[in-house]
């Protein structure tokens, strides 16, 4: 009776074996082949709020104490000057620097009031965006554009004057095409570019 039992008990144990060594590795690899993609636009959203911390941080902690105390000072020629780069300069250089990385992410200032001419809107999508953010100063402006064969997820953020160094920079610079910046305006936008291949679908 004992060796009948242990046989039906080793015979079940085996099927039960079989099927659960078939099926396990089947559903763990049908989890694991696929993991979880970041919708293109909450992407954008997270590199756009890394990039406005640290220039928001730059501006107020850095640019605006050190010259308050008079110990250095910021500057449009800030390589030849030995000064600190200004805000705008430094989102410049940090956008230069992630376009050195592989993974194709861009990021840069796009304004229809630029004092660096590089800044001007270049394509229909970056001239109508600035157009729309002026309107809805909240949500960035978003959609898909083709280059070079791929297709790229943009999201134009913008870009207001939250900060007096910023203000008064722009009001009095003699390049400047508009001299009347308040508080909160619009100056531009912040513009995310990402290979929608790495950011995920929209």
């Amino acid at each position: 009776m004992h060796a009948r039992g242990f046989g039906w008990g080793l015979i079940v144990g085996m099927l039960i074996m079989g099927v659960w060594g078939q099926w396990l590795p089947s559903a763990i690899g049908k989890n694991m082949s696929e993991p979880p993609c970041i919708p293109a636009g909450k992407a954008a959203d997270y590199v756009h709020s890394v990039i406005q911390a640290d220039r928001t941080f730059y501006t107020t902690e850095v640019v605006e104490r050190m010259q308050v105390r008079g110990t250095a000072v910021a500057s449009e020629h800030w390589k030849e000057r030995g000064a600190l780069p200004l805000p705008a300069q430094f989102l410049k250089e940090a956008g230069l620097l992630m376009r050195g990385d592989d993974r194709g992410i861009r990021v840069q200032l796009v304004s229809q009031w630029p004092i660096n001419k590089d800044n001007r809107p270049k394509t229909d999508f970056e001239r109508t965006g600035l157009s729309e953010i002026m309107v809805d100063g909240g949500r960035p402006y978003t959609g898909v554009v083709a280059e070079g064969g791929t297709s790229y997820f943009q999201a134009l953020y913008p870009d207001k004057a939250v900060s007096q160094t910023c203000i008064g920079c722009h009001n009095a610079h003699p390049n400047s095409p508009k001299k009347d910046f308040k508080p909160h305006d619009v100056m531009g936008g912040i513009l995310v570019t990402m290979p929608l291949s790495q950011a995920g679908q929209k």
